[in-house]
């Protein structure tokens, strides 16, 4: 049984409901959560109000200190918070080991900007000086999804905590296990009582509550563009800061002087990670028509060669998708696109040598898609790829740019020219090259057009949580 994490103390809920937690590999209940409600919400907002100057108040090396003693607690407990990813939301072992690792270096990283996110002495015309400060911003909401439940938190706990705000986290009602238990770390790591806040619950409740509170003032969200548009709307009446990460259908868009065999192999792994669960997955491959049918015959050879199965087993290469709706989903997309003319080259089919009662699905190779088509227009959120011919680059710039979101991409190339070309034109937050490679913690990450608001990771996170204050100082 765990349990709501607010001023430092662990608790049920006032509303007396629980969320069973399922592992997504047999459907069977893992855990039970307590599901927050308004009056939890009231109680956490007010304790990361209550410890905010005191969190604010401590010297940088000494913030500096408590989150790498954090970072190292969670190294300590790697394989276990690891297991327990696995269990929650269904990622194959092997890549939750990495995730875990990568937690650790985010708050590693964080760590050591805290005394180093200055401001600026500017030069004036005034007979005096000006200069900025980046003060916190105070309490901050976070609200974080069940397809990176631990990594994204880290993205948005450890640069607010490193700005010296104070936090209310809400994470995924679908798999908030790993939250809940960052939460305790940081506790016993010595972050103060009030400091982090973790209080699962539905978004109807929690995170409307948090959206419209008056005392947090800053609100970061990852979820689906949908439920970020309503949030923008709700957080208009406080005139709360805002930023956004949100959905995605990104492109890859294979030239005929790349390496075909490698923009394959890995253009597998870019749309069919985590089982195509993905913000910034390629899930629309634009491949040139001469060299289309030698790519198909590598991609197609290269997905039927992926384990698909137990994701506890350290050779699965792929788990089941993190609950019943979403492979329910993805199904519906790879019959709609059927019907709309789409050819079912490969997958799409529940295994049969998987658990039956876990929510499994091979990948889907759709071929003969146009860019019109509900699978290449829509966020699917499934291990759902569709591949698309064309032939010129003004055309796959046109098409690739012919969405509502802008979040990721992938361009293969060796024309250094077509790079730089590409590279200005596409319109998304995150672009590689030759690579399907989107997050790297030193650098931002966001999207653009209805993919968000803002960026994660990097120094940038930084300005996120932190304010712009101006002081000018006249002389005598």
């Amino acid at each position: 049984m765990y349990e709501l994490i607010i001023d430092g103390k662990l608790g049920k809920s006032s509303t007396g409901e629980l969320l069973n937690i399922l592992n997504p590999a047999n459907g069977e209940i893992i855990a039970t959560v307590p599901q927050a409600g308004p009056e939890e919400i009231e109680k956490a907002v007010s304790a990361a109000a209550k410890a905010f100057p005191k969190w604010k108040g401590i010297k940088p090396r000494d913030r500096a200190r408590l989150l790498r003693k954090l970072a190292e607690a969670i190294e300590s407990n790697a394989d276990r918070l690891a297991m327990l990813e696995t269990k929650n939301v269904g990622k194959p072992i092997r890549d939750t080991l990495g995730e875990v690792q990568s937690v650790a270096e985010t708050f590693y990283y964080y760590a050591g900007a805290v005394d180093k996110h200055m401001g600026h002495t500017i030069p004036t015309q005034g007979d005096g000086q000006l200069l900025t400060f980046r003060e916190p911003i105070g309490v901050v909401g976070l609200i974080t999804p069940w397809n990176f439940p631990l990594p994204i938190a880290s993205w948005k706990i450890a640069p607010a905590l490193a700005c010296g705000n104070t936090i209310v986290l809400k994470p995924a009602s679908l798999t908030p296990l790993t939250a809940l238990e960052l939460g305790r770390l940081a506790l016993e790591v010595g972050i103060p009582e009030g400091v982090l806040n973790v209080v699962p619950g539905p978004g109807s409740v929690v995170g409307d509550r948090m959206t419209e509170h008056p005392l947090i003032e800053k609100l970061s969200f990852t979820g689906s563009t949908e439920v970020g548009a309503q949030i923008m709307k709700k957080a208009a009446d406080t005139i709360k800061n805002v930023s956004l990460e949100l959905g995605g259908k990104s492109p890859s868009i294979v030239f005929d002087d790349a390496d075909i065999e490698k923009a394959a192999y890995t253009s597998v792994s870019g749309v069919f990670e985590n089982t195509g669960q993905n913000c910034c997955a390629r899930s629309r491959i634009f491949v040139q028509k001469n060299i289309y049918d030698t790519f198909v015959d590598y991609f197609t050879e290269y997905t039927k060669a992926l384990v698909v199965g137990d994701p506890e087993n350290k050779d699965t290469e792929l788990g089941p998708l993190a609950s019943s709706h979403q492979r329910h989903t993805s199904l519906s997309y790879v019959d709609k696109g059927m019907e709309q003319g789409a050819e079912l080259l490969y997958g799409g089919k529940i295994p049969e040598h998987t658990n039956k009662n876990g929510f499994f699905l091979e990948p889907a190779i759709l071929t003969n898609v146009t860019n019109d088509m509900a699978v290449a227009r829509e966020e699917i959120f499934g291990p759902v790829a569709s591949i698309i011919t064309f032939d010129e680059e003004e055309e796959v710039l046109n098409l690739a740019n012919d969405t509502p979101f802008g979040l990721s991409g992938s361009i293969w190339t060796n024309d250094n020219s077509r790079i730089f070309r590409m590279s200005r034109e596409l319109k998304t937050g995150v672009l590689s090259v030759n690579s399907v490679s989107s997050v790297h913690l030193e650098a931002p990450f966001g999207g653009v057009k209805q993919s968000g608001i803002g960026r994660e990771l990097g120094l940038a996170a930084l300005d996120h949580y932190s304010e712009l204050k101006t002081v000018f100082i006249a002389y005598e």
